[in-house]
């Protein structure tokens, strides 16, 4: 059963990785695959300030509101913590958001990437009451959050704020058990406080569509739809995002979801095995969110860096190739330590990208 009524489906365009041309959005592209999530009958669209370097607001704007009348879609926005540092800080932001988005309002508005650290921040900036505030003006319809640290803080923040109306977990098959992630803890605190949940990152980042060949052994259909599939029939699910990057993606998604049904027992078991080859590959678990990227003194490119490196481990590709590609790689590190300061995953980089320049 999905929560809001206004939510027409259980899948959403997750616009974090757009098609790009070199480093700007593909507008055309996306205006294409706008289109054809739309007319799938789909309408939930997940965008934040800081993703693209803030191309992904403009591509709402350009590609969706500038098109479409405010009712055939919901859109959901976040405040991101990099974004402001003071109380005073918050509505500026705020209105800006609307403004690069072309909307009045955000149907959603989530509280961004909530830590330990940040929910103090986030206190102290007084940022839950102003996003109530703004909702008690029209301005926003559900505040929610998306949540990147351990069960026992996704349980002190839903104490502290039961106010909140939804949560964003990352929960992918992998992850369900990885203790760093904690998926399900996580899931099973949100059920404990009765918040719906909306998945990320249900493919970690691309991870579980590029499978080995042994671990695709017994699957009918794409790798992702295994994955997306697992996480829209979790209980307490009420949404899926997918952040889509070409129109085949788009399309091989809505293949599944349009008449989503659940993974079988049989599914569920083949999942099993591909989760236990999965694991024994030891991949770096980078989703390639690239927030890392954009502060990085050295201009290393981390997610690819650390792609080539799950290439290597696994064996698939021309990894050497592509790694000799780099303009920086990994050696070129300088150790700041800014890249581990805002990954949602919480890895090591400083020391990772060490052990990617030693095995290249």
């Amino acid at each position: 059963m999905i929560p809001f009524p206004e939510v027409k489906k259980n899948f959403g365009f997750g616009m974090m990785r757009l098609p790009m041309i070199g480093d700007k959005v593909n507008m055309d592209a996306t205006k294409d695959m706008v289109d054809a999530f739309l007319a799938a009958g789909f309408n939930y669209f997940d965008t934040a300030h800081p993703y693209l370097g803030g191309q992904s607001e403009d591509a709402v704007k350009e590609c969706i509101s500038s098109r479409y009348p405010r009712e055939a879609f919901l859109l959901a926005d976040k405040l991101s913590g990099g974004c402001f540092e003071t109380e005073e800080e918050i509505l500026p932001l705020f209105e800006k958001q609307l403004k690069k988005c072309g909307v009045d309002y955000f149907d959603f508005y989530l509280m961004h990437a909530m830590s330990a650290g940040r929910h103090e921040k986030y206190t102290q900036t007084h940022a839950y009451d102003i996003a109530f505030e703004l909702k008690a003006q029209g301005k926003i319809r559900h505040v929610g959050m998306s949540f990147h640290d351990s069960a026992e803080v996704l349980d002190k923040i839903l104490t502290d704020r039961p106010e909140l109306e939804f949560v964003q977990l990352q929960l992918n098959y992998v992850d369900w058990e990885d203790p760093n992630v904690q998926a399900r803890q996580c899931w099973e605190v949100c059920r404990k406080h009765h918040k719906p949940i909306v998945v990320m990152e249900p493919v970690k980042g691309g991870s579980l569509v590029n499978l080995p060949e042994k671990a695709m052994e017994g699957m009918t259909a794409s790798p992702a739809s295994y994955a997306i599939r697992y996480a829209a029939g979790t209980e307490g699910v009420f949404m899926v995002l997918s952040g889509m990057s070409n129109q085949e993606q788009m399309e091989d998604n809505l293949s599944y979801m349009t008449d989503f049904v659940p993974l079988s027992d049989a599914e569920q078991q083949l999942i099993t095995r591909v989760r236990t080859l999965y694991q024994a590959q030891h991949r770096i678990p980078c989703t390639a969110c690239r927030y890392c990227t954009d502060g990085c003194p050295a201009g290393i490119p981390i997610p690819d860096v650390f792609a080539c490196m799950n290439d290597k481990l696994c064996a698939q590709g021309e990894p050497e190739k592509a790694y000799a590609a780099f303009e920086n790689n990994a050696s070129a590190c300088v150790g700041c330590g800014q890249c581990e300061a805002v990954c949602p995953q919480h890895l090591k980089i400083r020391d990772l990208l060490a052990e990617v320049a030693g095995a290249f």
